[in-house]
């Protein structure tokens, strides 16, 4: 049989289920890594299963997004992710060692493994030929343990490059073009596989730029093969025994071919307030700058620094400027420390940040009211930045550094901007994994840490035959789990969901969570009206989690994304799709709803029906919900349904 690479990956990783697209599978996981925002709850949910030590090939605990540390609460959580990482033979990354993405593609990273993530861009993994998933932390908490990952058996679009890029144009500017040409919505269950003879001028660092911010498209997870430059790059990071080839079958069959020529792209931009919303680096020409943030997983890498450094390179940023960079490993830092590139940012007028998310999520570095920021990372939704009457802009690097020094955007095709800078890197890379802690397995009876902040995950208890209650709240299309969980100050209570629950659709309702407590208290089930492709962006379990804590029994919306619709489920939350979606506009908020029979429509494979109490009519639902599935939805969620089993 003649395989697709991703399906080559995910055929000798396959337990359960057939591989058919559009059928549910179940697969072996040989790698996770989690994040400090999502990981405290996965490993309270790990320790919730009562397992002696994980069962992965390695798994790794990284802390890198709040590292702000104003109150006990971000250091307690730090502490109790190494304590609970040495008790469980867990991997440590610690804080200042870098972003998980960008590290584990250095240190950890295996071509033709599967790795799955508490973080929506664990794609990124994808550059270096893995299977890499994002997906909540309760899924990666049962990886951990052993348990399989379920997934929908993806599509697999072709992306075939051809040619080399110019000057000034980079990888960003190839994922932007792709986001331009499949948008940020209706690509569920779909994998972006890439190839053709353009790939070999592609790092892989660029070529994790491009899997990394593949994410927003809605994808499952983005891939290109792993041949020489993988192996160049594996050999840089002394890792040469991790390397193997593999490719897809020269007669493997794709659902979709798309072709793009390098050489045609041109440096692109992302407007306010989506990544899908793309335009030509030439049509802002001339439009003032206020601010200029490099960084993030998407673009740290030492290629990406070194070129900044380089544009930079005597010269001064623009006065009304504000520009940070933000090195995406220790790795990275400490390169362009000995290289002299961080010199040349210092003497730019640059300001140096921790190898962190920070600014990316919210952490750090808002910018002024109504200012235009212009930034390499790969969202920019609205607020995300923590000033929601800026607009956030994302770039390139190399525009980015243009765009600080000119303190406008400007077209680097125009001849008074010159050639760009030629970048020379080594052969080899700085190693030094001692902020890593490794796991001792001589050690067993580590005492964990436990602060104030900490609590045990919420419970939820089995599904009703009947819901009576009443839609708590309306939103409109794309909602983001950023808007549904917000995150910079607020992520330091991730491990306290009593408090956390209290944010919950803070910027778009602020009473939403005190109404929704009143609801659940009084005996009536919560419900959440949203629009089209509800769940957008990061992998945030909380955006499930906590409202399950507050009472919401079911989300009603238009359409729904992958991470968000598996973490509602795995909440024992009910996720159905409007079978006719005008019906949206017919139900408002307050609206008294009664769903019946719930129990018998799943078990049958039957639409459901929702009673409209207030206005009196009637609406047809839909659900794509696995058997698995069904059966989590009907204990509670995928703890109880785990502890049922067992």
């Amino acid at each position: 049989m003649a395989d697709n690479l991703t399906y080559k990956i995910l055929r000798k990783h396959l337990v359960e289920g057939e591989l058919i697209p559009g059928k549910e599978i179940g697969i072996r996981i040989d790698q996770t890594l989690t994040q400090d925002a999502t990981g405290t709850m996965a490993y309270l949910q790990f320790e919730a299963m009562e397992i002696d030590r994980v069962k992965t090939e390695i798994s790794v605990s990284y802390v890198d997004h709040n590292t702000l540390q104003q109150g006990f609460e971000n250091a307690d959580d730090h502490k109790y992710l190494q304590t609970v990482a040495a008790k469980y033979g867990v991997h440590f990354s610690r804080p200042g060692n870098g972003i998980c993405h960008q590290v584990h593609l250095e240190r950890f990273g295996k071509p033709a493994k599967t790795l799955l993530g508490s973080d929506s861009h664990t794609p990124t993994g994808g550059g270096i030929g893995m299977i890499s998933i994002g997906a909540g932390g309760l899924d990666v908490a049962v990886a951990m343990g052993g348990g399989l990952f379920y997934l929908i058996a993806p599509e697999v679009i072709k992306i075939e490059l051809n040619g080399e890029l110019r000057p000034w144009v980079s990888a960003k500017d190839i994922i932007l073009h792709v986001l331009s040409l499949l948008s940020t919505k209706g690509n569920v269950n779909k994998v972006l596989e890439y190839c053709g003879v353009g790939i070999k001028n592609l790092s892989v660092p660029e070529r994790a730029t491009i899997t990394n911010m593949g994410a927003e498209t809605g994808v499952t997870t983005s891939i290109f093969p792993s041949d020489e430059v993988t192996l160049n790059f594996l050999k840089a990071q002394s890792r040469a025994a991790d390397w193997q080839e593999i490719a897809a079958d020269k007669a493997a069959q794709y659902s979709q071919i798309i072709k793009i020529d390098l050489g045609q792209i041109l440096p692109m931009v992302a407007l306010p307030h989506s990544p899908g919303n793309v335009v030509s680096i030439k049509e802002l020409a001339g439009k003032k700058v206020d601010q200029v943030e490099i960084g993030s997983c998407t673009n740290a890498s030492l290629s990406d620094l070194t070129l900044v450094g380089n544009i930079l390179k005597n010269k001064k940023v623009h006065p009304d400027v504000s520009l940070a960079i933000a090195p995406g490993s220790r790795q990275v830092f400490s390169m362009i420390s000995k290289s002299g590139v961080l010199a040349m940012m210092i003497n730019a007028g640059a300001r140096i940040m921790e190898s962190v998310c920070g600014f990316c999520i919210g952490c750090g570095q808002a910018p002024q009211t109504d200012a235009v920021s212009v930034r390499t990372n790969n969202r920019n939704f609205e607020g995300r930045s923590g000033t929601a009457s800026a607009g956030i802009y994302l770039v390139s690097p190399p525009i980015a550094a243009l765009c600080a020094i000119y303190g406008e955007f400007v077209d680097p095709f125009n001849p008074d901007i010159g050639a760009m800078p030629k970048l020379d890197l080594p052969n080899s890379f700085d190693i030094d994994d001692s902020m890593i802690v490794f796991p001792d397995v001589t050690k067993t009876n580590t005492d964990i840490f436990r602060g104030p902040n900490i609590g045990a995950p919420p419970k939820n208890r089995a599904l009703n035959k009947q819901l009576i209650g009443e839609v708590a709240i309306k939103v409109r299309d794309k909602i983001t789990t950023d808007h549904i969980m917000p995150a910079g100050p607020r992520l330091k209570f991730r491990s306290n969901i009593k408090k956390y629950s209290t944010f919950v659709f803070e910027g778009v309702d602020p009473d939403f969570s005190r109404n929704a407590e009143k609801l659940r208290d009084s005996g009536k089930a919560v419900f959440i009206l949203a629009g089209d492709s509800y769940g957008q962006g990061s992998s945030r379990e909380h955006a499930a989690l906590c409202p399950m804590y507050l009472g919401v029994k079911a989300v009603i919306a238009i359409s729904l994304e992958r991470i968000h619709a598996a973490n509602l489920v795995n909440f024992g939350i009910l996720p159905m799709i409007f079978s006719e979606p005008k019906d949206y506009d017919n139900i408002s908020q307050g609206d008294q709803l009664s769903i019946s029979n719930i129990i018998e429509a799943l078990d049958n494979n039957q639409d459901i029906i929702i009673e409209n109490l207030t206005k009196k009519t009637k609406v047809k639902m839909k659900y794509t919900l696995s058997l698995r599935q069904k059966e989590i939805i009907k204990s509670g969620g995928l703890l109880n349904y785990t502890k049922n089993k067992s």
